[in-house]
């Protein structure tokens, strides 16, 4: 049993790219894992202020904020998927705040497997690899020994709800249960 943490940057609860996490979601707890979702949009998370406090203090921010229990999670997942809406051909705000925290303890976020769910309105797939990218920007650069898994493209969905019925569900739902 592995311990799946999904974390869903869109600000739109039950939107396109928060409706694939679910999916991802109900494919891993039906594979027998463990699963969580953290919805960040229902979290206060400070920018980082770059001042180097963590780094005297062991790793602790002098904001308090939801940022160090869900760094705290990140550390303890096997699994982590990293779902985006895609803003301007990158992750959005959200997202990016919560990696830019990560800078207290990126080192021990080591040994884990990653999902990437990326949505857009944008029909191009490939337009949505600039997206893909940044995330490995982060991963592949500054993490030990991350293993990307697999990535759901869902290019050409803008409205809530565009995304029901589209193969990406089931393409989610597969990462999940063979996480």
């Amino acid at each position: 049993m592995k311990n799946v943490l999904v974390i869903s940057a869109s600000p739109r609860k039950g939107g396109n790219s928060d409706t694939l996490c679910d999916e991802f979601i109900r494919g891993a707890l039906d594979g027998g894992n463990k699963a969580e979702k953290i919805f960040l949009r229902d979290k206060k998370i400070g920018y980082c202020q770059a001042c180097d406090y963590c780094v005297a203090h062991g790793g602790v921010c002098f904001q308090k904020d939801d940022a160090a229990e869900i760094i705290d999670k990140m550390i303890a997942a096997d699994v982590i998927v990293l779902a985006t809406p895609v803003y301007f051909y990158t992750l959005d705000a959200q997202l990016k705040t919560l990696i830019d925290r990560c800078v207290a303890r990126y080192t021990e976020i080591s040994n884990k497997e990653f999902y990437y769910i990326v949505t857009a309105a944008d029909g191009n797939k490939d337009a949505l690899e600039l997206t893909v990218n940044c995330l490995r920007g982060f991963t592949d650069l500054c993490l030990n020994n991350p293993v990307e898994r697999g990535v759901v493209y869902a290019a050409g969905v803008w409205k809530k709800g565009e995304i029901n019925n589209k193969p990406q569900l089931r393409e989610a739902y597969d990462f999940g249960r063979n996480a």
